[in-house]
């Protein structure tokens, strides 16, 4: 690791930038991925976590130390230590603050958490480059999926470390794609409050449990998920455009269940709405400075 003043200075750069993308994971409906993309850190995180091969553990149970380190080399390992550091850093920071939100001020929070996914569909489904009958089907696929997915916050799957595991594995490929959010995955899966919880505690089984999950996720999806954006554009923008819709349901009940949303959320709703506009303009000024 660089410890000259400009290696300093880039490596306080990226840690900052992980203390921003950390802040905006754990709050349903803001995206990681999105501010990594801002800040212009996105693409050297996708090359760094693609160049992470599965084969370096079949060499490393092999003892095959020389293969190891050639797989090792190619990971810009340095960036990735740093960003992580700086990620986990704001989780443990944001984790006390919004747990507090949701205990004291619970229609709020969830009105605020309504407007950021409202606005972060509409911003994914706006990225779609022309609209047919394909999209607008799997529009209407994806909706109809998120919201029975969403009738999941209903329903009690426990905190056990497999369950933990499979979160995390879900919750964290979503948080590299910008404008999906890994912290709505985890909420839609009911363990959002458990592992804001885990995480003031500190409780290591499961925040390991999760972080395994999503270590996983990252190595057997990742690939996957970026053949298909790049091949599917349209089609996965709109499914995934459905599925926040859709899933927004569990967002409505859980506030309402605690107080009127409609006379008591409508301004954290808006500005849940304004938030999101205000990171789509960042993108989107982002966007056509380096084009």
């Amino acid at each position: 690791m660089n410890l000259r003043p400009d290696g300093i200075r880039e490596h306080a750069g990226i840690y900052l930038r992980g203390l921003a993308m950390g802040a905006c994971d754990i709050v349903p409906g803001v995206s990681g991925g999105t501010i990594a993309l801002i800040t212009g850190i996105y693409e050297r995180l996708v090359g760094a976590i693609g160049s992470i091969d599965p084969a370096s553990v079949k060499h490393l149970a092999r003892g095959d130390f020389g293969s190891l380190q050639k797989d090792l080399e190619k990971i810009d390992i340095p960036f990735l230590i740093v960003l992580l550091a700086g990620i986990g850093t704001a989780f443990l920071l944001m984790s006390r603050v919004i747990l507090t939100l949701l205990d004291n001020y619970t229609v709020a929070t969830y009105s605020f958490f309504l407007g950021l996914i409202i606005a972060s569909a509409v911003a994914i489904f706006l990225e779609i480059r022309s609209h047919n009958v394909a999209t607008l089907a799997f529009l209407a696929v994806g909706t109809g999926a998120g919201y029975l997915l969403g009738g999941l916050g209903n329903i009690d799957l426990g905190h056990s470390l497999p369950v933990l595991f499979l979160t995390g594995m879900a919750a964290l490929c979503a948080m590299i794609l910008p404008g999906v959010s890994g912290a709505y995955i985890t909420l839609i899966l009911n363990q959002y409050e458990f592992m804001l919880a885990a995480l003031r505690g500190f409780l290591l089984p499961e925040i390991l449990a999760y972080v395994a999950g999503g270590a996983a996720g990252l190595l057997l999806f990742t690939k996957a998920l970026k053949y298909l954006l790049a091949t599917y554009h349209g089609a996965m923008l709109a499914l995934l455009t459905g599925l926040m819709l859709g899933s927004a349901r569990m967002l409505w009940e859980k506030g309402a269940a605690a107080g009127d949303m409609l006379s008591g959320g409508w301004i954290f709703f808006l500005v849940g709405l304004a938030v999101v506009g205000a990171v789509e303009y960042g993108k989107r000024r982002y966007r056509a400075g380096t084009a």
